[in-house]
């Protein structure tokens, strides 16, 4: 965590994985015009420019929808996660590039504003089968932009993270206008039925990804808190687990009351906070506690265990809970105690 905003650090992951992404789209983009040559000879360089730069964009969001579900269903895809704004913006390049070509070819040489053309060259709005393709994808080149624009922190800390984050889930709408787009622009003019096929396969892994992920998370909450499925031991408390099934430095997260609750073990004590993290609802409880804060594994925000507090002078707070230890057994009170309000700790072996 910084304390102010400043250019960013390129340590050599970063290095990698952007030279990464910059080779992958500099092959896609020359294979695909190398191999449109070779298969129709015919088609101008700015045709298959157009068609490049389209597609590219169009399989670099498929692969950004993604990222989330895959790192819900196993934390060997996290690194992916890693700087995923960069293909966001990556994307919404490709897209301009295919966006200011097309209007180029097809609006810039007539007697009418080009960005007009693009809503009036095609008039059929009450027809389903021959709707205007084009202002579609222009919607959808106008969700990504203000993706692009706001991607950088200091929107998220203006806007706060609630707001910051609604807007960027904007990007399935981006993606539901742009299969629109593709099915009523590109699937009409070519015969080949493999375009259909691709179209509707990535639809179907996008779709069919995103809701096995959540049947799996869904199953996962409702198997409750532990081997005793959250059974009251009293007081309010429930039984979660066992002492030794938490790792050291790390979580055990657990549904209760409806809420994900991280409970960490740390030092020979144990914290229970919301597993909800402050700066993107990333998963707090898969972190780690590095330097006696708890770690956000996305982004690396931290909190104090005890107090679920930022240490100073950042201000991002997370509800905590209580939490004991009886005959070696973790128990919880599942009743949060505001943002601000510490639950505390207690000892692995019990003491307070």
């Amino acid at each position: 965590m910084g304390l102010e905003y400043r250019a960013v650090g390129w340590n050599r992951q970063k290095k990698l994985y952007d030279l990464t992404l910059a080779a992958a789209v500099a092959v896609y983009l020359a294979a695909f015009v190398g191999v449109g040559l070779a298969l129709k000879p015919n088609a101008t360089a700015e045709t298959l420019l157009i068609r490049a730069f389209g597609t590219a964009a169009f399989a670099l969001l498929h692969v950004i929808l993604s990222i989330g579900p895959l790192c819900r269903l196993s934390p060997r895809f996290l690194p992916l996660l890693y700087n995923r704004r960069h293909l966001g913006v990556t994307m919404f390049f490709l897209g301009l590039a295919h966006a200011a070509l097309s209007i180029v070819q097809f609006h810039l040489f007539g007697d009418v504003n080009p960005l007009v053309s693009v809503f009036t060259s095609n008039a059929h709005y009450g027809d389903v089968a021959d709707f205007p393709f084009q202002p579609l994808g222009l919607a959808a080149l106008v969700v990504l932009f203000l993706m692009a624009a706001t991607s950088h922190d200091f929107w998220l800390h203006n806007l706060t993270a609630p707001t910051w984050k609604a807007l960027h889930m904007g990007v399935y709408v981006a993606y539901g206008l742009l299969v629109m787009h593709v099915a009523l622009g590109a699937l009409q003019a070519e015969r080949s039925p493999l375009y259909v096929v691709l179209v509707g396969a990535g639809l179907a892994w996008v779709l069919g990804l995103h809701l096995y992920a959540a049947g799996r998370e869904a199953a996962r909450d409702r198997a409750g808190v532990g081997p005793a499925a959250g059974e009251e031991v009293g007081d309010g408390f429930v039984d979660v687990c066992a002492v030794d099934e938490i790792p050291d430095a790390r979580a055990r997260v657990v549904c209760a009351a409806g809420e994900r609750v991280a409970i960490y073990r740390y030092g020979g004590r144990l914290a229970a906070v919301s597993s909800v993290c402050q700066h993107q609802n990333g998963p707090l409880g898969e972190g780690r506690v590095i330097d006696g804060c708890i770690t956000c594994p996305w982004h690396g925000y931290q909190y104090v265990p005890e107090t679920g507090e930022s240490p100073p002078p950042f201000t991002e707070r997370v509800p905590t809970f209580p939490v004991r230890v009886r005959d070696g057994r973790v128990q919880l009170d599942p009743r949060p105690r505001p943002a601000g309000r510490p639950a505390g700790s207690c000892s692995v072996k019990g003491a307070p």
